[in-house]
């Protein structure tokens, strides 16, 4: 069973859901953040002390206030330290239920365990924390489980992430058009920029633009 763990939450309710999970496992050394920047530089001190930490569990969306912060988001948390510390066990525990989302965390942060915040959460973090500490597998909700065996042949390549940083930018479809031909960029008429909007939003299941742009930043993608 892991001995020291480290808890990324900003809200008091559920960070003391969690501590009442490790106590109930008999965990006794943990330390909570609500700030990313924090959990990440108590993370690197661990290491620097020689007493690193062995699991981190961290929540995917934090509110911002006054204090200005280098790291916003659990994704990029949850990258950060795994580049830092790559045999940290790392667990995200979220309402997010984005199927794409959780599949990058999986593939790009090779995170250990995804559980959904809910009415049997508190169980399903036990079962987590207990699966990854005895073995090499790896634990996620079963209501979001199905986002590890979807695939999606539509793959995003420079030109969709060209066209999401003009559209956070605020320009328009038809002026994004116009900027491709000038600089002799493929998708460069209505059609073909229509296209790849649509497939955009059905690969990130956005209801519309505004909810594309705000899908992509959150994922770090611009």
């Amino acid at each position: 069973m892991f001995k020291k763990i480290i808890i990324a939450e900003d809200l008091d309710a559920i960070s003391l859901g969690i501590e009442q999970v490790l106590k109930d496992l008999n965990i006794v050394d943990f330390q909570h953040s609500k700030y990313c920047d924090d959990a990440f530089l108590k993370i690197r001190a661990a290491i620097h002390k020689n007493e690193p930490y062995d699991l981190l569990i961290s929540d995917l969306s934090f509110k911002t206030d006054h204090r200005e912060v280098k790291i916003a988001s659990g994704d990029e948390l949850v990258q950060k330290v795994r580049e830092l510390q790559p045999d940290i066990k790392i667990i995200a525990y979220s309402v997010e239920d984005k199927s794409y989302r959780i599949k990058s965390l999986f593939d790009n942060a090779d995170i250990d365990g995804f559980v959904l915040k809910g009415l049997t959460s508190i169980e399903e973090l036990k079962k987590a924390i207990h699966l990854i500490s005895t073995s090499e597998g790896k634990y996620i909700s079963p209501e979001v489980a199905s986002a590890l065996q979807e695939k999606n042949n539509y793959e995003i390549d420079d030109i969709d992430i060209k066209i999401l940083k003009h559209l956070s930018d605020g320009t328009s479809q038809d002026e994004i058009v116009e900027i491709f031909k000038n600089s002799d960029v493929k998708a460069n008429s209505k059609s073909a920029m229509e296209k790849r909007l649509s497939k955009l939003k059905d690969f990130f299941k956005a209801n519309n633009t505004v909810h594309l742009v705000s899908i992509a930043k959150d994922m770090g993608i611009i």
